[in-house]
């Protein structure tokens, strides 16, 4: 049976508080760690740290994640992925680099990585930055130029694994609790079924029948997310 994969914004942005870790929560509390979340004033920890897994692991989710909980800080992050076609030069303005899809980049964006990369750990900058990275593979197999390759692997590198289905039918319950809706099982065996199993997929068709629930009083059934794909 075919998969669908929804190109839907989300309601709210990625966030630590947002993102359910099951396998993944040592890489959840370093980043947390990372940005100074639950930790006392002065206590951040921003060494560099490169995530891989696969498609729907939360790499993405993540690492938005941690350059949205910098910027409600007031730090200014570089942030750099794939789509990106002309990267910026270094900014010392930036507490911290982020860069995504890294096994994606282009020649000139691999250039641009690692010049983040040297500026963002360099002695000489009299401050901490981080790094945060993120691919589909370890560092040794990404296929870039060999110095950036290394580098990516000088710091923590985690691992991300996907959440089994029972872990994906928890999240999906969580999050309808908190918005105050039922998700019957019937409704969450079709979501599961016929729409791409990754999390983030999940969390943004659910974020658009709630909507669609809410806009036309109707509660959530497998009609109502038949007719809601109907009127896209």
């Amino acid at each position: 049976m075919k998969q669908l994969a929804l190109d839907i914004g989300l309601a709210t942005g990625p966030t630590l508080a947002r993102f359910f870790a099951g396998p993944n929560e040592a890489a959840l509390q370093h980043l947390r760690l990372w940005v100074g979340e639950g930790h006392p004033p002065g206590t951040r920890s921003p060494v560099p740290t490169y995530l891989w897994g696969e498609a729907g692991s939360g790499k993405t989710h993540l690492l938005r994640a941690v350059h949205q909980a910098l910027s409600d800080q007031g730090a200014s992050v570089g942030w750099l992925d794939a789509s990106v076609a002309a990267p910026a030069e270094f900014d010392e303005r930036w507490t911290a680099v982020v860069m995504d899809d890294v096994h994606l980049y282009s020649t000139a964006q691999q250039a641009m990585a690692f010049n983040w990369f040297v500026n963002a750990i360099s002695p000489a900058s009299g401050m901490p930055r981080g790094v945060l990275a993120a691919g589909s593979l370890p560092p040794a197999d990404l296929p870039l130029r060999d110095d950036l390759r290394t580098r990516l692997g000088w710091g923590h590198v985690f691992q991300l694994q996907l959440l089994d289905e029972a872990a994906r039918r928890a999240v999906l319950r969580q999050e309808a609790d908190a918005r105050g809706v039922f998700l019957g099982d019937e409704v969450m065996d079709f979501m599961l079924n016929r729409f791409s199993r990754d999390l983030g997929s999940l969390m943004q068709l659910l974020d658009q029948l709630d909507a669609y629930a809410l806009r036309t009083q109707r509660a959530i059934t497998i009609p109502l997310l038949k007719a809601m794909l109907e009127s896209e």
